[in-house]
């Protein structure tokens, strides 16, 4: 991937890139075959104001907070491609995805994610906390649940929906999954017409949509009054994709039976929020993307992209201004 082409390639001179990635990204982008000139942005510079005679921008959520609602003149200047080092983009301003040339990090931790799901899943059925033994008076049995046979509910099917059904799979789930339109999906996965029908079928629901205008607090009252009893929310996605007022009557009134919270909208909750003591509440710090080779993952898929720039071929995960995503 980074390494010298051993075909003749397009002829383009070395791209200046302005990097926000941090020093190891910056370390891995001048290494790259095509020499590139390497701009480290200041730290607590505003992002969007690059030199106009850069080619390539690597950015973050973090430079970009407090960007304004309309580009800055002349913008996006000379940049040709913009690299954003995630896969959610709902943070940064709409003008940014204008003339098609920004990318996202689709699906770079969609391994971590999916592992992490799968664990909220096997620990809300074996209620291991429960189940522990602090001494003897405690050593009782109880049933436990199974994945076996139960409904994992997939709200979206892109390359991180794909990742948690492959691994749910061996489990013996039946999987059901909610797409933006109808299509064709993996062997073994069932589509679902709406969310209501979803909601009414799954006994894990987990959520894994971007969050759009249509996405947001998609996860209402009128949703979860479909709920099939004893459902379990997962939220691996954002916050904003569910109405927590809503979720919490809905847990406080055992429509549902519990909910594993990766993100919260804001994040983090403020504090004494419910969220952080609710019994039926599994709240962990938007962690699940986490792993240790998650930088060495980010940084092969700037890489792959900047191979297809750099040979004049299209990069991948454009982000679509209409979708949003």
């Amino acid at each position: 991937m980074n390494d010298i082409p051993s075909e003749p390639q397009k002829t383009v001179r070395s791209p200046l890139i302005v990097n926000q990635g941090g020093a190891k990204i910056g370390e891995l982008l001048a290494a790259h075959w095509s020499r590139p000139q390497i701009i480290e942005h200041p730290k607590g510079a505003l992002g969007w104001e690059v030199p106009p005679q850069a080619d390539v921008l690597i950015t973050q959520v973090s430079a970009f907070r407090g960007a304004p609602d309309s580009p800055p003149p002349g913008w996006p200047f000379g940049l040709r491609m913009i690299q954003i080092m995630s896969a959610g983009v709902d943070p940064f301003p709409p003008w940014l995805f204008e003339g098609r040339i920004a990318s996202c990090a689709r699906g770079v931790a969609a391994i971590p994610i999916a592992e992490f799901v799968l664990a909220t899943i096997l620990a809300f059925e074996k209620d291991f906390e429960a189940i522990r033994v602090r001494d003897r008076s405690q050593w009782k049995m109880r049933p436990l649940g199974s994945l076996h046979g139960k409904c994992l509910g997939l709200a979206g099917y892109g390359a991180l929906g794909r990742a948690i059904a492959d691994r749910a799979r061996p489990f013996g789930m039946r999987i059901v999954a909610l797409t933006r339109e109808p299509r064709p999906l993996d062997e073994g996965v069932e589509g679902a017409g709406d969310l209501a029908s979803l909601v009414g079928v799954a006994d894990h629901l987990v959520l894994v949509l971007p969050l759009t205008p249509r996405t947001r607090k998609i996860l209402d009252a009128p949703a979860l009054a479909h709920a099939k009893p004893g459902l379990h929310v997962v939220n691996v996605a954002r916050g904003a994709l569910i109405d927590q007022d809503a979720l919490l009557a809905a847990l406080d009134e055992g429509r549902i039976a519990g909910a594993s919270l990766d993100v919260t909208d804001p994040e983090p909750a403020p504090e004494g929020h419910p969220f952080y003591s609710h019994p039926k509440i599994r709240l962990t710090p938007h962690i699940s993307w986490g792993d240790l080779r998650a930088t060495d993952r980010l940084a092969a898929k700037i890489l792959t992209n900047l191979d297809h720039y750099v040979r004049g071929e299209p990069v991948e995960d454009i982000v679509d201004p209409a979708r949003g995503y």
